[in-house]
């Protein structure tokens, strides 16, 4: 019995390290404006929208569509407001991102894909 919940405390806690790691290393590249770090976390095709315009992209094309929202609109500071779940499946997780001249909700649907956490949607209005 001992062998059985000490399986699933690790289990749990495994889940949670990649989650907590994945949002602190897309947080940070928001920071960064590093559009190919965070596209990296997405999946294959990510729904993409970025003021109003929304589109599902392959990654390529998802990383120079964020690059030039950044060059458009350069960060101040991001940090997310909000880490939490829709449903079992589906972390999601909102930030404030600020530019010189206005402010921006981030929003990030997470997926899991086997044993990985991917971007699903992201979402910048």
């Amino acid at each position: 019995m001992g062998f059985i919940l000490s399986l699933i405390a690790s289990l749990i806690l495994s889940f949670t390290s990649v989650t907590d790691a994945n949002f602190t290393a897309v947080e940070q590249a928001f920071g960064r404006e590093d559009a190919a770090k965070i596209v990296s976390y997405g999946k294959d095709k990510i729904l993409l929208q970025i003021q109003g315009k929304e589109g599902i992209y392959a990654q390529s094309q998802a990383t120079q569509l964020l690059k030039d929202f950044f060059n458009r609109k350069p960060v101040s500071s991001f940090r997310f407001t909000f880490r939490g779940k829709e449903s079992d499946d589906s972390p999601l997780t909102t930030g404030a991102y600020i530019s010189k001249s206005e402010s921006f909700r981030v929003t990030i649907k997470w997926k899991h894909m086997g044993s990985e956490l991917k971007i699903e949607s992201l979402s910048i209005e």
